[in-house]
């Protein structure tokens, strides 16, 4: 049976370009989660003398568990689509019940670009703010993990 839960979303994401069709992947699916893991580990290890580099990694393992979810259905974000189109197609099948585990995403998602591209008027990333943001990335891991066997491919 095929998942229909924001399946509607996912259609007009396809149709815009703003995901694309691949071959569906368990395998790649949990490379993907396997890189997300280390990732969250590395950004704890460095959150103090290189909190930066550990908010950066702590984004990347948060979207790499999401686009985890879409590899496992066979579709994965475009350059048109980007880390946006990640986090709408996971919401959009997943929100309701686990939107309160992904709405930190976005969020995740901003403070990385002020991170990676710093202006005068961003404050600078500390190492308590990693540390504050680990459990919320491994809620997300945790939740792609857990959905994968009960979403099919599309």
């Amino acid at each position: 049976m095929r998942w229909q839960q924001g399946r509607e979303a996912l259609d007009g994401m396809l149709a815009r370009g703003e995901l694309e069709r691949v071959p569906a992947s368990r395998d790649h699916a949990d490379l993907l989660l396997s890189q997300a893991r280390q990732h969250l580990a590395s950004a704890a290890a460095i959150a103090q003398s290189d909190p930066a580099g550990g908010y950066q990694l702590l984004y990347d393992a948060a979207r790499k568990a999401l686009a985890a979810v879409l590899e496992n259905q066979g579709v994965r974000a475009t350059s048109r689509g980007g880390h946006i189109a990640v986090r709408e197609a996971v919401s959009a099948q997943l929100d309701p019940p686990l939107g309160g585990v992904l709405r930190p995403f976005d969020r995740l998602r901003r403070r990385r670009n002020q991170v990676e591209y710093p202006s005068s008027s961003a404050p600078v990333v500390a190492a308590d703010e990693v540390a504050r943001d680990v459990p919320k990335v491994e809620e997300i891991i945790d939740v792609a993990a857990r959905v994968l066997d009960q979403m099919s491919p599309l």
